[in-house]
């Protein structure tokens, strides 16, 4: 649908009735706000969460259709489970779920906690899940991707040898880019029309900064929040655009405004290093190697 007068919002979206939308992490933040706008669109909404409580919780917020399914993205077991439980098409699958900045920790199955999470739990939920997507993956990266030491360390990927919390941070939201450029290409190469896209939500204040591993930054969070920040619903923005317009195979969405901090979703740029296909090839081999999930024998062709 067409901005108006140089924004777009929520209620921009398209109608969704009988369109189906997974959303992992719906129970809090922008994936809950990006969540209830496509369910008011008329979207049946999965809500792909940790722990079900939560998520039956904040499914009962919403006016429209949900449901609520157990995913862990820090255990690959689950990851499984979940997937193995999914036997219908769909339409959109938003790979919205992470965490940020935390104290040096592990997967159930022995990765570094964030890139574990926001790389690796989607990785294989992606490549599970893709026979039954008609549409589209978007996946939630970060203007952070350009932080950190600016790449993959392929060499010391759990980053045993030397963690830090904005690093780790940094090399899971360059995964999700290069994760997504690949996948654009893989798709492209079999000639689906499913499409691949990512996005950032600028600064959005949200309760994924509460667990920064740092006290001095959790308590700077909360005076910048106040005083910087748009809400979980303005961050929700650029996953609903990515999600719902008629965008290139490989975009990559975010605020409009100074520093893509805020403002209207738009096309935005990425680091160099996010848009290395050869980087991009080497991450896909070795996220199939961590997590034993490979391409799917077929995908769903839209």
């Amino acid at each position: 649908m067409a901005e108006k007068n140089g924004t777009w919002n929520a209620s921009d979206l398209p109608a969704l009735s009988g369109r189906t939308a997974v959303v992992t992490g719906a129970n809090s933040g922008i994936g809950f706000t990006a969540a209830d706008a496509l369910a008011r669109a008329g979207a049946h909404v999965v809500f792909a969460v940790r722990d079900p409580e939560r998520g039956r919780a904040a499914a009962a917020r919403v006016n429209g259709s949900t449901e609520v399914r157990r995913l862990d993205l820090a255990d690959l077991a689950s990851v499984r489970e979940f997937a193995a439980g999914w036997q219908q098409p769909f339409d959109l699958l938003i790979n919205n779920a992470g965490v940020m900045m935390l104290p040096q920790q592990e997967t159930k199955d022995g990765f570094e906690m964030q890139f574990g999470t926001n790389h690796l739990g989607h990785f294989a939920l992606t490549n599970l899940l893709l026979p039954y997507v008609t549409d589209r993956v978007v996946t939630v990266s970060s203007s952070l991707h350009r932080g950190g030491d600016g790449k993959i360390q392929f060499a010391d990927v759990n980053l045993r040898r030397r963690y830090n919390p904005t690093r780790a941070y940094a090399q899971s939201k360059l995964a999700n880019l290069l994760f997504t450029l690949e996948l654009q290409r893989r798709l492209t190469k079999t000639g689906s029309s499913v499409r691949a896209l990512a996005a950032h939500p600028g600064y959005a204040a949200t309760n994924l900064q509460s667990h920064n591993a740092s006290a001095v930054i959790r308590l700077l969070t909360v005076v910048t929040n106040r005083v910087m920040a748009q809400s979980d619903r303005d961050g929700a923005l650029p996953t609903l655009y990515a999600a719902a317009q008629d965008l290139p195979g490989a975009s990559f969405v975010g605020p409009g405004g100074r520093n893509e901090m805020k403002g209207t979703p738009t096309l935005v740029g990425r680091s160099p290093a996010a848009s290395d296909p050869a980087a991009a090839r080497k991450l896909w081999t070795l996220s199939e190697e961590l997590t034993g999930v490979t391409w799917p024998a077929r995908i769903g062709l839209g």
